[in-house]
């Protein structure tokens, strides 16, 4: 069977109607690759062309599944692999309740889904080895992740803190380290 875009726009239509597709309990056969991206700044393309329509982005994601460093757009009766730059979806904003230790962060993607950071949804940040640029993550759902905006990694600086020499962030009761306090600029 050959991937097509409208055999997944069907199965994940069909899927939607039901709530949140089981992803976890279904095993198609991989079918091939779909000439599908989504860039690390969120923007989903098909065949080079972005997809303006941001209900079928929104209906595309529904259905996407990772395994390893491999995404897939999964449905009952198939699975095709797709091109993820870095992050599936980008935190553009959170909410900030409380202080310290009892502060809760709850990220907005670009997409609409909301994480709550906390044991489940963790935040990590990973430095390049060569400029030292930090990218932040949190985890979204499953095992799917949402690169942090910058405008909003400063926010999260600005709630920082230091512990066990680590400089970082609390939220949901869990302390994320951001980058040793020795490497802070001074």
């Amino acid at each position: 069977m050959t991937p097509t875009t409208d055999s997944l726009i069907q199965a994940a239509k069909a899927a939607k109607t039901r709530g949140t597709p089981p992803l976890e309990k279904w095993n198609p056969e991989f079918c091939g690759d779909l000439d599908m991206q989504i860039k690390r700044d969120g923007t989903w393309f098909y065949q080079g062309t972005p997809i303006g329509r941001i209900e079928m982005v929104k209906l595309f994601a529904s259905i996407l599944w990772r395994e390893g460093d491999d995404y897939f757009l999964k449905s009952p009766v198939e699975k095709v692999g797709i091109t993820v730059e870095d992050a599936p979806f980008v935190a553009v904003d959170f909410e900030v309740e409380g202080e310290g230790e009892a502060q809760q962060l709850r990220f907005l993607t670009n997409l609409g889904d909301v994480a709550e950071a906390g044991r489940e949804h963790p935040i990590r940040v990973v430095r390049d080895e060569e400029t030292g640029e930090p990218s932040p993550y949190v985890l979204v759902r499953r095992n799917l992740e949402a690169l942090i905006d910058r405008k909003s990694f400063y926010r999260l600086v600005d709630l920082g803190a230091h512990l066990d020499g680590w400089f970082g962030v609390w939220s949901g009761g869990e302390f994320f380290g951001i980058i040793p306090s020795e490497d802070l600029p001074q």
